[in-house]
């Protein structure tokens, strides 16, 4: 599931997984609060179960028999807002006005190869999948949605929705950051060529690798 607008929010699948964020609720607990009846909840969950929004996480005692609790999937804990973006951002700018930008670079690239030996799948240099695909993954692992396409014999990534354009915005090290993180995870060489001023990611790959 992509990222989710305020509305969603309202809607009842959106005030199970606030209500389910503190921690387990049961289908009755979940009823109490949303005002519904026990069969809308349990209907609601089957679905966000099949999403892969919600899981069952474990059972309480009840009157009569025990009763299932659910808890958020890891997939739909990262729906919730985070400022992650903002606050990069600002890490960067503090970094510009104290380091020479040399120093800069390096520390980027070196923050790129750590972002990418901790998020991104160890798997990623398997033989059956190609360097494009792997970025692709990649970025989408990020958040963004993007795909490849391949023109005169190099294969350029592109971003409909940049993952990091909260922070990119005005910041080409941004850019440059992911750019080390995508080489690092594709054994290839990699240039962003993106735009900051409204944020677009465009990532090329070297010809051999692509």
């Amino acid at each position: 599931m992509g990222r989710v607008d305020r509305r969603f929010w309202s809607s009842t699948r959106g005030r199970i997984l606030t209500l389910l964020r503190p921690g387990s609720q049961t289908v009755n607990e979940l009823a109490a609060a949303l005002g519904l009846t026990a069969n809308a909840v349990r209907s609601q969950l089957t679905a966000m179960e099949r999403d892969g929004l919600v899981r069952p996480s474990g059972s309480r005692r009840g009157p009569r028999k025990p009763t299932i609790t659910y808890d958020l999937s890891a997939e739909a804990d990262q729906l919730f807002p985070r400022a992650y973006g903002p606050v990069l951002g600002h890490l960067i700018d503090a970094l510009r006005t104290s380091l020479p930008a040399p120093t800069l670079d390096e520390v980027l690239q070196a923050a790129g190869r750590r972002v990418a030996q901790a998020l991104f799948r160890a798997d990623g240099h398997a033989a059956n999948v190609s360097a494009a695909d792997r970025a692709v993954a990649a970025l989408r692992e990020l958040g963004g949605w993007c795909s490849k396409h391949a023109d005169n014999g190099s294969t350029t990534i592109t971003c409909t929705d940049c993952p990091l354009a909260a922070a990119a915005a005005g910041r080409p090290e941004v850019c440059r950051l992911v750019e080390s993180a995508l080489a690092e995870t594709v054994g290839a060489q990699v240039r962003q060529h993106c735009r900051t001023d409204v944020p677009q990611c465009r990532f090329e790959i070297a010809a051999r690798s692509a």
